[in-house]
């Protein structure tokens, strides 16, 4: 049984497309047929405890029906497919937070060397100063003192990057390693490129910004404010009765439009810092 098991969820693994790369990105050390089978494992207990928990709450009130039974197989595999994309989420987090430091650091990493620093000093103090950036920094060194060649370093650096504007820069340092070019004048280079498309970036989301305020000042702030009032004036006339149960459910469904509208906004916002 436990050899199906594992069987089963080396399989699910292969089918998840290049999970051990994400897996080694998002820094999450699990071999992907681990991962597989701890997410497997979570969504079926979080699916029984939810389900648990509403069987209790309806059966109070009377209103469980033994059809429902069949959504709790429908909510673990809901919850399997939400907890898999976690090594995603984590990568799309470091890429933010490399890409809030990427033209920094940079600039950093060319200054450290057109002062006659070299590579494996500017590398250590650049860990030292930046924390997403510098993670990978670190461990670049780390390597090279284990006696990894710092070109193997890079090219691992650059395998465990989530970020592409990052993995541009290293692999600039390691084309004029193997060239025998400045390293500075070529990375400054590529700096400048990142900055302006990130300039572009911070562009496109000032023009977002308009129409988004536009239909959240109609759907957030006027529509309820207007239908409430129509609400409440309608009511007087074909008597209908607004109890505290529905106006809390109109207030939850006006918070809930709300926060969908702040959550587009701060999930479009470019992680630049400027």
């Amino acid at each position: 049984m436990i050899e199906i098991a594992h069987a089963l969820f080396q399989h699910i693994a292969e089918r998840i497309p290049e999970l051990k790369l994400k897996l080694r990105q998002a820094g999450m050390d699990d071999k992907p047929e681990e991962f597989v089978k701890k997410t497997v494992l979570v969504s079926l207990y979080m699916a029984v405890g939810v389900f648990v928990f509403l069987f209790l709450l309806l059966y109070n009130f009377g209103a469980f029906h033994p059809l429902m039974l069949l959504g709790m197989p429908l909510l673990g595999v809901c919850l399997l497919f939400y907890l898999v994309k976690l090594p995603d989420a984590k990568i799309i987090s470091k890429q933010k937070e490399i890409s809030r430091e990427i033209v920094f650091a940079g600039r950093f990493l060319v200054i450290e060397l057109q002062s006659g620093v070299p590579l494996y000093n500017a590398l250590s103090n650049l860990s030292k100063n930046y924390k997403a950036v510098g993670a990978y920094a670190r461990v670049v060194i780390d390597k090279v003192d284990l006696g990894t060649s710092m070109e193997d370093a890079l090219n691992e650096a650059v395998e465990l990057s989530p970020s592409e504007d990052f993995r541009k820069v290293l692999w600039q340092v390691i084309n004029s390693m193997r060239t025998g070019s400045d390293i500075a004048s070529a990375l400054s280079s590529t700096i400048d490129q990142i900055a302006k498309r990130q300039q572009i970036l911070v562009s496109e989301y000032g023009k977002k910004l308009n129409p988004l305020a536009m239909f959240y000042m109609m759907i957030a702030v006027i529509a309820p404010s207007l239908g409430m009032t129509m609400l409440i004036i309608v009511s007087s006339f074909v008597q209908i009765s607004l109890n505290l149960t529905m106006l809390v459910i109109l207030a939850a469904a006006l918070g809930f439009v709300q926060f969908m509208f702040l959550s587009i906004i701060k999930f479009s916002r470019p992680p630049i810092d400027l």
